[in-house]
C-alpha cells in the first residue's frame, strides 16, 4: 500500500519524517512569506508571522560548540574590495517584530532625516545616543540579474538591538528613542556604510544586525517594495570579546545558550552568506563587511 503524501498548508512536505519545523530553510522562507502575505491582506501587519524568529525570547536553545574564526566564507568582501561581489543571492529572513518600516506599527522610514550615516543617536523630537563598543558595517550590494555588478542607488535600511539588547521604538526604555535605525543609498561600487555600536546578545537569538534593500531611496516608505530582507551574523569570538566589556554582563550568559547551528535564522546552513567579515579591535573599534547579492 502506498504511503500517503504528507503536507503542511497545502505543501508537500521535503522531509516527512521530521517535525515541520525541521523542513529546511526554503521551506520555512516559504511559510513566512505564506503568512505575511496573509496577515497583510488582512490588515492585521506581520506581528504574527515574525514574531518568533527576532524577539527577545526567554527561551533557552541548546547550546552547541561555534565556529570562532572572524574570516567569512569566500563569498564575504573586506574593505575595499572591488565589485563584482557576490556569486550566491543573500537568504531571505524574517524582519522580525521590530521593523520600525511600518510593516508591524512605527515606521522610522517617513521620517525626515532617517537618510543618515552615522546611527548611534535618535534624531527628530528624540535625543537618546546607544552607547557601546564602535562599530562601522559596510554592506556591499551586487545585482546578481545583471551578472553581480554593483547595485548603485539602492536605499539600505538597517536597524539593530542596543548594548542593552532593546530595540527603539519598541522595547520598554527605549519606546520614544529611534536610535541605530537609518538609512544609506548605495555609491557606484553597491556599498553603504553605517556608524554605529556593537549589537547585544538577547536570550534566544545569536547576535545580528537587520536590513531590508530597496530598489531606490522613494522606495522606503513602503516596506512591500523591499527587493531584499536579511540579518548579518556576527562571529563568536568577536562577540566574545566585546561582550567582556563594561555594559555588555547580560550579553555573557545569554551567548553561552546559542549558537549558529541552532540560531531560529541561521540554522539552516549557520548562516554561512550571513557571516561577516570583523577587524578591528575594542579600543579603535570593529568595521563588519558582508556582500549582498540581490535579484
Amino acid at each position: 500500500m502506498t504511503e500517503p503524501e504528507l503536507t503542511y498548508e497545502g505543501r508537500r512536505l521535503p522531509r516527512p519524517h521530521d517535525e515541520v519545523v525541521d523542513q529546511g530553510l526554503g521551506f520555512d522562507i516559504a511559510t513566512l512569506f505564506n503568512r505575511r502575505r496573509a496577515l497583510r491582506f488582512l490588515g492585521l501587519g506581520a506581528a504574527g508571522a515574525a514574531v518568533a524568529a527576532c524577539s527577545p525570547s526567554t527561551s533557552t536553545p541548546p547550546s552547541a560548540s561555534t565556529p570562532t574564526s572572524t574570516t567569512a566564507p569566500t563569498t564575504g568582501a573586506t574593505s575595499g574590495s572591488a565589485a563584482p561581489v557576490a556569486l550566491s543571492e543573500i537568504p531571505e529572513e524574517t524582519a522580525g517584530p521590530y521593523p520600525g518600516d511600518g510593516s508591524n506599527g512605527p515606521d522610522v522610514l517617513e521620517q525626515s532625516g532617517v537618510v543618515r550615516s552615522d546611527i548611534r543617536s535618535s534624531f527628530g523630537g528624540s535625543s537618546g545616543t546607544a552607547q557601546g563598543v564602535p562599530m562601522t558595517l559596510e554592506l556591499v550590494i551586487a545585482n546578481l540579474a545583471q551578472g553581480g555588478s554593483p547595485y548603485a542607488g539602492t536605499a539600505v535600511y538597517v536597524w539593530q538591538c542596543d548594548r542593552e539588547g532593546r530595540y527603539s521604538m519598541y522595547t520598554q526604555g527605549a519606546q520614544n528613542e529611534n536610535y541605530l535605525r537609518g538609512v544609506q543609498i548605495a555609491d557606484a561600487s553597491g556599498r553603504v556604510r553605517f556608524t554605529s555600536i556593537f549589537p547585544a546578545c538577547y536570550p534566544g537569538r545569536w547576535p545580528h544586525i537587520h536590513f531590508e534593500v530597496y530598489p531606490d531611496q522613494a522606495s522606503i516608505t513602503d516596506a512591500d517594495k523591499a527587493i531584499a530582507t536579511s540579518q548579518v551574523a556576527l562571529p563568536q569570538n568577536v562577540c566574545d570579546t566585546v561582550y567582556a566589556q563594561p555594559g555588555y554582563e547580560q550579553s555573557v550568559s545569554n551567548m553561552r545558550r546559542l549558537s549558529l547551528s541552532t540560531d531560529m535564522v541561521f540554522r539552516d546552513d549557520s548562516g554561512a552568506l550571513q557571516l561577516g567579515t570583523v577587524t578591528g579591535d575594542v579600543t579603535s573599534g570593529y568595521t563588519v563587511t558582508l556582500n549582498v547579492g540581490v535579484r
